[in-house]
């Protein structure tokens, strides 16, 4: 099997940290944060899933040079600057948060998307302990 073509595909890739998270003595802390999928673990099946993955990243990208070009240095940073304050303003961690500031300063507060019908909060299967949510998310436990 030729390997190179998918090695190019996979270096424009993003890595996510924190996707499986390693407890206390370097095993997946199930209770926590569910269990592992080896399916999430394997190569892409498809060579535009790599595409899709990152659409809105890339999207981002072109549209932050394309303003560094027209406006100067200054205004994709300031842009950064009020995604990332926006991105921190949450609830307590059991409790679902909108994030319609992030949604207003990215334009998309009025359009409906796949995740406003099927991510309704009353149907998650994340419901734990209230206190032990947030005592886990300040880092004391």
């Amino acid at each position: 099997m030729d390997t190179r073509g998918l090695r190019s595909q996979l270096k424009d890739s993003v890595p996510v940290a924190g996707l499986c998270p390693q407890g206390t003595y370097g095993v997946q802390d199930s209770l926590r944060s569910g269990f592992s999928s080896v399916k999430n673990e394997l190569l892409p099946s498809h060579p535009l899933e790599l595409s899709e993955k990152n659409f809105q990243l890339n999207k981002d990208k072109m549209n932050f040079s394309t303003l560094r070009n027209i406006q100067g240095l200054h205004a994709p940073l300031k842009l950064q600057m009020e995604y990332r304050a926006a991105r921190q303003i949450q609830r307590l961690p059991f409790l679902p948060s909108s994030n319609l500031a992030l949604d207003t300063l990215k334009g998309s507060d009025d359009v409906i998307g796949f995740e406003d019908i099927l991510n309704d909060p009353a149907q998650s299967e994340m419901m734990g302990e209230p206190h032990m949510m947030v005592e886990y998310k300040l880092g004391l436990l």
